[in-house]
């Protein structure tokens, strides 16, 4: 296998999207609208941000709808081909019709789900296992997907009818073409049938998007789609160190007596919200599990302070919460990205457009683990521990310096 992650996406366009009538009747429907643009072209305009820009459009229906829009892709900073099919092709029948386009590493894809893409992990996975196919799958029930050991996919069976089938596979998979059509036996066939067979010989692993994932696949899917590729200025923040002053170490702030608010941090919240900020702050309070601090004392302070905030013009959309003990191994205390993935289901929240800004460096590790952008705030001497690919986006010694970065960031 390749050391190098693939520079070129193949996308499964060429279906009918009969789910999604009336509105493929003219369209296809990859071509239907969100915020004025193709759903089509969010997803490659994902893919082109990570550094793929070549892509291999395997079209059918309404083709020339296709084409028309997005022509070569030299407008938009891309390579695109075109693999045209009769509509009643089946899938495996497509890549096996572009197999010469095709490279030796690539990406496949659906063109209708949306979810955020981590890359760099789902290539390290890929490099690791050194399978013909990764597939990225989310929890769901029921589900086509059974895992086992090291995430190797155990069954894969579409009619979804047995409960230990606990993961749907979304597409994006990373692809090596070698081995991956040497399990074709013929050119007319789904490509279900060829992840079945190789599901078979355990040659496919999986990466679990715990954040979900969302579709265009029915009307209803469509809209909750579009409103989260809505662009939106929601900074995701830390508590303790950014919006107040931290209590010793050891110890937690537990009254509204005793919270006090870092001035500067304020202002910089009060500038943002003048530029349409809002805000929803991510923190662990394990002093509630360890006995120190009252859950009623913790409720009475978040709500003074979402109080306070608006009578400054500040717009805090939510605060998340971990009240576990470190040893509880929740999936919500940071660095794990839980209480992200809870903030972005309640507001359609794009992480990988987004930021968190901490004062430590587990809260990097947190947004990495949560595949957004993170702003460090403090001297940065402990930034030196970090991992290269953990390192914040941005790291200044005050909120208030970096105004400007986080509205170029969001614009």
């Amino acid at each position: 296998m390749t050391q190098k992650k693939p520079e070129q996406a193949v996308i499964l366009c060429g279906g009918l999207g009969t789910r999604l009538l009336p509105y493929t009747k003219d369209c296809p429907k990859p071509m239907v609208l969100c915020n004025g643009k193709p759903f089509l072209w969010h997803l490659m305009q994902q893919l082109s941000q990570k550094g793929v820009k070549r892509f291999l459009l395997l079209t059918g229906y309404l083709t020339q709808l296709i084409e028309d829009y997005f022509g070569n892709g030299l407008e938009f900073g891309w390579d695109i081909s075109y693999s045209q099919g009769p509509v009643e092709w089946d899938t495996g029948t497509r890549l096996c019709h572009a197999q010469s386009m095709i490279e030796d590493e690539f990406l496949l894809m659906y063109s209708d789900n949306f979810a955020s893409f981590p890359y760099d992990e789902m290539w390290e996975l890929h490099k690791k296992n050194n399978l013909p196919i990764t597939l990225m799958v989310s929890p769901k029930r029921p589900g086509n997907i059974k895992l086992g050991k090291n995430n190797i996919v155990e069954k894969y069976d579409n009619d979804r009818g047995n409960d230990e089938l606990k993961y749907v596979e979304i597409g994006y998979m990373l692809v090596s073409k070698k081995s991956t059509f040497e399990a074709f036996e013929n050119r007319d066939c789904s490509f279900s049938a060829i992840l079945r067979k190789l599901v078979s010989a355990h040659n496919v692993c999986a990466y679990i998007q715990a954040a979900g994932y969302h579709s265009i696949s029915d009307p209803q899917r469509w809209k909750i789609t579009e409103k989260y590729l809505t662009p939106k200025k929601i900074l995701l923040l830390d508590r303790d160190g950014v919006i107040n002053t931290k209590a010793a170490q050891g110890e937690y702030i537990s009254r509204w007596e005793n919270f006090e608010i870092i001035q500067d941090s304020w202002l910089a919240l009060k500038q943002l919200s003048n530029y349409g900020f809002s805000f929803v702050i991510i923190t662990n309070q394990a002093g509630v599990a360890r006995g120190m601090v009252d859950q009623s004392h913790l409720d009475i302070i978040h709500s003074n302070l979402m109080k306070h905030a608006l009578e400054s013009g500040i717009n805090i959309l939510s605060i998340q919460v971990c009240p576990h003990h470190w040893e509880d191994d929740c999936e919500c205390r940071k660095p794990k990205p839980g209480m992200f993935y809870s903030a972005a289901k309640e507001f359609y929240i794009r992480l990988d457009k987004s930021i968190y800004v901490g004062d430590d460096i587990r809260d990097c590790e947190a947004a990495f683990n949560a595949n957004c952008a993170s702003l460090f705030i403090g001297d940065g001497v402990d930034l030196k521990r970090l991992p290269e690919e953990m390192q914040p986006k941005f790291a200044f010694s005050r909120l208030s310096d970096c105004v400007n970065e986080i509205i170029g960031f969001y614009s």
